[in-house]
């Protein structure tokens, strides 16, 4: 088990039942992700991109964020943030781009928290390239990805029959990248 965050159960994803999704609360009082199971009141939530207001569902009483590139498809009341920053010294958002226009990467003590732009198939790390992401941004943002420093990968989507978090691996990014690079898109 990770130190300092909180996972809740993991619940399926309406259109892929075997991908489980979980909110996360770190012991300084924010949630990451929305997913069924999310309650009472937190400092803030921060959602990684907008799919998780849609399918995610599950809101702390807490401020909404999410990335002002993606505010446009979320229809719940909600704050909107921009570029790469730090909260309170040790929350850092890093905008990585591609999966959405305002896909956010989290990193917290060493954390990373992904969302679907990075997610875990088993022990594998995949992508999730849809009809309306960008490719091009999407590899350049894993690429950014390699200069964070992280020892886990706390994504908000893992398999059902795997683990939610993985330690981090430089030779599973690399080979997300390459497989985008070839048109794949996991």
């Amino acid at each position: 088990m990770l130190n300092g965050i909180q996972p809740t159960r993991g619940e399926p994803l309406p259109f892929a039942k075997t991908i489980l999704i979980r909110s996360f609360r770190l012991d300084n009082d924010f949630v990451v992700y929305a997913a069924p199971g999310v309650s009472g009141s937190a400092r803030a939530q921060y959602l990684n991109h907008w799919h998780e207001a849609t399918f995610g569902g599950g809101f702390a009483d807490a401020p909404l964020l999410v990335n002002e590139a993606d505010a446009p498809w979320v229809k719940v009341p909600h704050t909107t943030f921009s570029g790469r920053q730090t909260v309170e010294d040790d929350f850092e958002l890093i905008p990585i781009p591609g999966h959405t226009p305002g896909a956010t990467a989290f990193l917290w003590k060493r954390m990373l928290f992904t969302g679907d732009s990075l997610w875990l198939d088993g022990d594998e790390w995949i992508a999730a390239v849809l009809e309306d992401s960008d490719r091009e941004a999407y590899i350049e943002s894993l690429e950014r990805l390699k200069t964070v420093e992280f020892d886990y990968l706390v994504p908000w989507g893992a398999s059902a029959d795997g683990p939610w978090y993985a330690e981090a691996d430089p030779a599973k990014l690399d080979a997300v990248i390459e497989r985008l690079r070839r048109g794949e898109d996991r």
